[in-house]
C-alpha cells in the first residue's frame, strides 16, 4: 500500500489567477473568483462566502481573510479584512493599485504599483472590544474573546457588560443567563442586588440555584435561595434542593442553615430531613420537641442513637421530655446508666476497672423542676446499681429530696424565700409530722418520704465503715433545715456526739425521752458517757418547772456511779426555784452516811498506818544506829578487785573508801580525803544544808511566809521537814518567836 503512487482526486473545474490563491492556518486551500470565496479540504469543496468584485489579491493573516477587490463600478480597489468566525468585516479601506501583500513582523503590508507601502497592524483586545461595545455588539465581543482563547476573568467581564446591557433593557430572563455564565469570576452580590431590586425573584432562584450547583454559594446565599422557595411555595423544587440524592441538595449547602430557614418557614418536614441525614441530632430533637411537640417520636429517636449521643442530647432536651414524658425519659436514662453494665466496663493496666457507662449526676439539672421524677429515677438506680462512683453524690441527691418539707431541693445555701413551713407548728414532741385532715395527703406524702430517709441514714452507713456513703455534715444540715429529728438522734449517736443527742431532746422538753437516752449512752461500762448524767442534772436545774420526779431518778444514776459530789449537786439544784428540799433528802441523808462511813474507815486506816509507820521508824534508826556502832567499832573488809575509775585490775597502791569505793591511788590524783563517785551527792547534800541553816536565821522571811499563807500549818510542816525549826529552837530567840506564831496563827 505505502508503494502504491499518491492519487489525483479533481475538486473543481473553474480556477483563478495566481494572486487570488492563498492557504488558512487549517490548510485549507481558498481561492477566489468574481462571485465569491471558496474554501477546498482534503476531502472534498468546503464553505463558501459571496464576497463580489474581481479578487486581485488573496491572503489569511492570524484567523482573518484579507481580499483586494477591485469594484467594477467606479474603478476603485477595496483592502478588505475579514472574520469569518464573527461574519463581520474587521476592517475596510479604499486603497491604490496593489502589486504585492505581504504579512510579516505581525503586520499586513500592501505595496502599491507606485512603490508606495502601506502597513496595518490589529488593535489589541481591549481597543477592539471597546470598539464593540460602543456599538452594542456584545455578540461579537463574546465571540471575539472565546476565538481569541482570552482568559476566564475576561470573558466573564464581557459577560456581565452584556448581561447589564439585556437588563437595561428589561430583558431580565437573557441577562440572568449571562450573568449564570460568570459564576466563579463575578461577585454573586453584584447579580443578587440587582434582582432583589427589580423583584424578579424567579431570575433570582435560577441564579442561586447554579451557584449551589457549583459548590459556591456561601450560608446567606443558602438562606437566600430557601427564602425564596418558601415565597414561592415551590414544594417541588424545595423537595428536590434538599432530599435530592444526587442533586444540587447534595453537601453544596450550609446545613444549619438550611434547618433554620427551613424551620422559620414552617416547613419542619424538610428541615428534620436535612438534620437527620446530616447527622445534626439537636435539631432534629429541637424541632421535634419545640415545635411539632411530638414527644413520643423523640423519645424513640433517642433511643436509636448511640449511648454517647443519646446522653449528650438527653443533657440538652430532658427538662422538656421531663416535663411531658417524665415515665419514658427515666426509662432511657436507665438504660444508659445502666444497661450492659459488665460489658460498658474495661480492665485498666493497673487490673481495677473503669466504667464507662454515664453517671446520673451527669443528668441532675434536667429535673431542676421535677423532683419527684429525679427521686424516682435515684431510687430505680440505687436499686439496680449497689457500686456506683456516684453514690456518694447520689445519696446526698436523695436525702435532700426525702427530708424536704414541700418536695423541694434549693441549694442549703439558699434561703426558702420568705416562707414559713411553720415546722414547730407542723412537728409534734417525738419529731414528726402531726397530719391534719386538710393537708393529709401532703403530710402522708411528706412522712413515708421521712421513713426513706431515715432507712438511707441507716443503710449507707454499715456497722463495718468508718465514715457513711453520704456527707455526714450535708445531713446534718439537712436534718437541722427540715426539723428531722430521729435523723439527728441517729448521726449524732454514730459520730458518738452523745451531748448533742440529749441536746435534741432539751429543745422538745422531752423529759421521758431524755432520761432513757442516757440510761443508753450513760453507761460507761457499755462505751457511754457517764458526764451525760451531769449534762442532765443542770438542765433540769435551769429548767424553772416542778421536775421532781426526773431529778430524783437522776440523782439515783449520779449516786450509783459517784458522778458528781453532794456539793456541786446542791448548788445545781438550787438554781431551780420549784424544786423543794424533800427532793434531796434522802440523797443527802444517804451520802451523809456514806461520807461518815468513809472518815471512820479513813482514821482507822491513819492509826494503823502511824502505828506501823512507828514501828517500821523504829526499826530503820535502830539499823541505822547497829550500822554506825559497827563502823566505830569494828574493821570493814574491802573485796573489790577493779578499780571504780578505770575498771582494771586494783594493785597496790591502792585506797579503800568507807562507801566500800576503791581505787588506784594514780587514778585519785591529789584528792586522797573524798570518793570521787560520792563527792558530788555529798556536796550537793551539804550546799542544802547550808542553804536550809541560812534561810533558817532569816526568820522575817519565816514569819511572811506563814502571815501570808492560806494554810500556816503547812509551811511550819515544811520547814519542821527540812529540819530547820527543830534545830533552831533550841535558843532562846527561837522559842521566844515560835510561841508567838503559834498564838498569831491559831494552829
Amino acid at each position: 500500500m505505502q508503494n502504491q503512487p499518491p492519487r489525483r482526486q479533481l475538486l473543481d473545474q473553474i480556477g483563478c489567477n495566481v494572486n487570488s490563491v492563498a492557504m488558512s492556518d487549517r490548510s485549507e486551500l481558498i481561492i477566489g473568483r468574481p462571485e465569491a470565496v471558496y474554501f477546498y479540504e482534503v476531502d472534498g469543496r468546503g464553505p463558501c462566502w459571496a464576497f463580489e468584485g474581481e479578487k486581485k489579491f488573496l491572503g489569511w493573516y492570524r484567523g482573518y481573510l484579507l481580499c483586494v477587490i477591485a469594484d467594477q463600478r467606479n474603478g476603485k480597489n477595496t483592502f478588505n479584512i475579514y472574520d469569518l468566525k464573527n461574519r463581520l468585516i474587521a476592517h475596510s479601506l479604499v486603497v491604490k493599485e496593489v502589486s504585492h501583500m505581504l504579512c510579516e513582523w505581525g503586520n499586513i503590508i500592501l505595496i502599491m504599483t507606485d512603490k508606495s507601502a502601506l502597513c496595518i497592524g490589529e488593535k489589541d483586545m481591549e481597543s477592539k472590544l471597546d470598539m464593540l461595545f460602543k456599538k452594542n455588539l456584545y455578540t461579537v465581543a463574546i465571540n471575539l474573546v472565546q476565538t481569541q482563547q482570552a482568559d476566564a476573568s475576561a470573558t466573564a467581564e464581557v459577560l456581565r457588560k452584556y448581561g447589564d446591557h439585556l437588563y437595561s433593557k428589561q430583558d431580565y430572563d437573557e441577562a440572568m443567563a449571562q450573568y449564570i455564565h460568570t459564576i466563579g469570576h463575578l461577585e454573586p452580590s453584584y447579580v443578587i442586588q440587582k434582582f432583589l431590586d427589580a423583584q424578579r425573584i424567579y431570575n433570582l432562584t435560577n441564579y442561586l440555584e447554579n451557584l449551589h450547583e457549583k459548590g459556591l454559594a456561601s450560608k446567606d446565599h443558602t438562606t437566600l435561595l430557601l427564602n425564596c422557595y418558601t415565597k414561592l411555595k415551590d414544594v417541588e423544587k424545595l423537595n428536590v434542593f434538599i432530599k435530592s440524592e444526587d442533586g444540587v441538595g447534595e453537601h453544596k449547602f450550609d446545613v444549619e442553615t438550611a434547618i433554620r430557614v427551613c424551620r422559620a418557614a414552617n416547613y419542619h418536614e424538610h428541615a428534620m430531613y436535612v438534620a437527620k441525614k446530616a447527622g445534626r441530632h439537636e435539631w432534629y430533637l429541637k424541632i421535634l420537641l419545640e415545635d411539632l411537640g411530638r414527644y413520643d417520636e423523640a423519645l424513640q429517636y433517642i433511643s436509636s442513637l448511640e449511648p454517647s449521643q443519646a446522653g449528650v442530647t438527653v443533657k440538652e432536651y430532658g427538662k422538656i421530655l421531663i416535663e411531658h414524658k417524665p415515665a419514658e425519659t427515666i426509662n432511657i436514662l436507665m438504660r444508659l446508666c445502666t444497661e450492659d453494665i459488665e460489658l460498658a466496663k474495661r480492665v485498666t493496666s493497673n487490673g481495677g476497672y473503669l466504667s464507662m457507662l454515664p453517671s446520673p449526676v451527669d443528668f441532675l439539672n434536667i429535673f431542676i423542676h421535677h423532683p419527684q421524677s429525679l427521686m424516682d429515677f435515684l431510687e430505680k438506680y440505687t436499686d439496680k446499681v449497689k457500686d456506683s462512683p456516684a453514690q456518694v453524690e447520689i445519696h446526698n441527691t436523695l436525702l435532700e429530696l426525702y427530708l424536704s418539707i414541700d418536695l423541694n431541693f434549693p441549694s442549703i445555701s439558699q434561703v426558702n424565700n420568705g416562707t414559713d413551713f411553720n415546722i414547730k407548728a407542723r412537728t409534734a414532741s417525738n419529731g414528726k409530722l402531726a397530719v391534719d385532715g386538710k393537708n393529709s395527703s401532703i403530710e402522708k406524702d411528706t412522712l413515708e418520704r421521712r421513713e426513706k430517709g431515715l432507712r438511707l441514714l441507716k443503710s449507707a452507713w454499715p456497722a463495718d465503715l468508718e465514715h457513711p456513703l453520704y456527707d455526714v455534715d450535708l445531713a446534718i444540715i439537712l436534718c437541722e433545715m427540715n426539723a428531722f429529728k430521729e435523723g439527728l438522734l441517729y448521726l449524732y449517736e454514730k459520730m458518738k456526739l452523745f451531748k448533742e443527742v440529749i441536746a435534741c431532746y432539751m429543745q422538745v422538753h422531752d423529759h421521758e425521752g431524755l432520761i432513757a437516752c442516757c440510761k443508753r449512752l450513760g453507761d460507761s461500762g457499755k462505751g457511754g458517757d457517764p458526764t451525760l448524767w451531769a449534762d442532765l442534772l443542770k438542765y433540769f436545774g435551769e429548767l424553772g418547772e416542778d421536775c421532781s420526779k426526773e431529778v430524783k431518778e437522776v440523782l439515783t444514776y449520779i449516786e450509783r456511779d459517784d458522778i458528781l459530789p453532794p456539793i456541786i449537786v446542791l448548788q445545781t439544784l438550787s438554781r431551780n426555784p420549784c424544786l423543794t428540799l424533800s427532793v434531796i433528802k434522802d440523797y443527802i441523808a444517804r451520802k451523809l452516811e456514806q461520807e461518815s462511813k468513809l472518815i471512820e474507815e479513813d482514821r482507822r486506816a491513819i492509826e494503823k498506818y502511824q502505828v506501823v509507820s512507828l514501828w517500821i521508824a523504829q526499826e530503820d534508826t535502830m539499823a541505822m544506829r547497829k550500822e554506825i556502832q559497827d563502823l566505830r567499832t569494828n574493821a570493814r573488809i574491802f573485796q573489790l578487785s577493779k578499780c571504780t575509775a578505770c575498771t582494771f585490775t586494783l594493785d597496790l597502791p591502792a585506797v579503800h573508801f568507807m562507801c566500800m569505793h576503791s581505787f588506784h591511788q594514780r587514778c585519785l590524783g591529789d584528792n586522797e580525803k573524798e570518793c570521787p563517785e560520792c563527792a558530788p551527792e555529798y556536796r550537793s547534800v551539804m550546799e542544802m544544808k547550808r542553804s536550809l541553816e541560812q534561810n533558817s536565821k532569816d526568820q522575817d522571811q519565816f514569819f511572811q511566809q506563814v502571815k501570808s499563807s492560806k494554810d500556816g500549818f503547812s509551811v511550819i510542816a515544811e520547814y519542821f521537814g527540812k529540819g530547820v525549826i527543830s534545830k533552831t529552837s533550841n535558843g532562846s530567840t527561837g522559842t521566844a518567836r515560835s510561841d508567838s506564831i503559834s498564838s498569831s496563827s491559831g494552829f
